[in-house]
């Protein structure tokens, strides 16, 4: 090779060499990533996979055997997250992410949540890793090209997760306890707007001896949660009045309370009181 040819092949590599990674060669993925997923009520259901296609070939007891464990994809196991505990198949099960394994066979299919994410993938299916076990309700359907995960037939606390490829489809259907998850959110919302209340009433009580507008904040967080502390806070705006006759059946109330609350953390604060309030006019 002479100076001047080897001079130019050097420099090709050179520049070959300088391209940035993302100038490097990118071609379609032969089972492309793809996930979808599915607000039902409250609770998020989604799933991660890899979509291999037909390409002509023979999918049901021939690319995917009959009767043996299936990764449910390609490359490694397909994922499903619930972000709350859901019934799978008329079965409980907590909330998180499993790897769906599938059991293919022609006289039924089994539908499998392990919580081996690695299952299949680099690590061989074992049943102890099972959460659930339910059957599949097959269906057939139009050809479909590309393995696909869907949902369908959704209202606020019931889903059908489905597998569709080649002609098959595979169904399981998820329920949630949207009612159970939307009265926990309430009682939140109201045990933290009493909470609110009660502590923008001590700050009035405090910082403004505004007691009016301060028993007006704490009367509001004790019809939202009638409890010792709330009790507490009132009896304690009562004595800055110097309203201690109404301070002192008040904090009778708290003490009361409290003493069913195993975090009655101001009961000596209450028992002082109680005593010191007692011959106050």
């Amino acid at each position: 090779m002479t100076r001047v040819a080897f001079g130019s092949v050097f420099a090709v590599l050179v520049m070959l060499a300088a391209q940035p990674a993302a100038a490097q060669l990118k071609l379609p993925a032969l089972s492309p990533a793809a996930k979808v997923s599915q607000e039902v009520g409250l609770t998020d259901i989604s799933i991660e996979y890899s979509s291999p296609g037909v390409k002509g070939r023979k999918i049901w007891g021939g690319l995917v055997p009959w009767d043996k464990p299936w990764r449910t994809g390609a490359n490694a196991s397909s994922k499903i997250t619930f972000s709350r505990d859901v019934t799978f198949g008329g079965k409980p099960v907590p909330a998180g992410t499993y790897a769906i394994i599938t059991l293919p066979s022609q006289k039924g299919w089994t539908v499998i949540l392990s919580k081996e994410l690695a299952s299949l993938a680099g690590k061989p299916y074992d049943a102890k890793d099972d959460v659930v076990r339910v059957s599949g309700t097959t269906a057939t359907i139009p050809a479909r090209e590309r393995l696909t995960f869907l949902f369908s037939n959704t209202t606020d606390s019931d889903t059908s997760l489905d597998l569709e490829w080649e002609k098959l489809r595979v169904s399981v259907p998820i329920k949630v306890d949207t009612a159970a998850h939307a009265q926990a959110n309430i009682k939140a919302a109201l045990d933290s707007a009493g909470r609110a209340h009660s502590s923008a009433a001590s700050y009035v009580a405090e910082n403004t001896k505004d007691y009016a507008t301060a028993l007006k904040y704490v009367d509001t967080a004790i019809a939202i949660q009638p409890n010792w502390y709330n009790h507490w806070a009132k009896a304690q705006i009562l004595a800055k009045q110097g309203n201690y006759p109404e301070a002192r059946k008040v904090a009778q109330v708290a003490w009361e309370l409290g003493l069913k609350d195993e975090n009655f953390f101001f009961k000596d604060a209450v028992a002082k009181a109680l005593e010191d309030w007692k011959n106050k006019k």
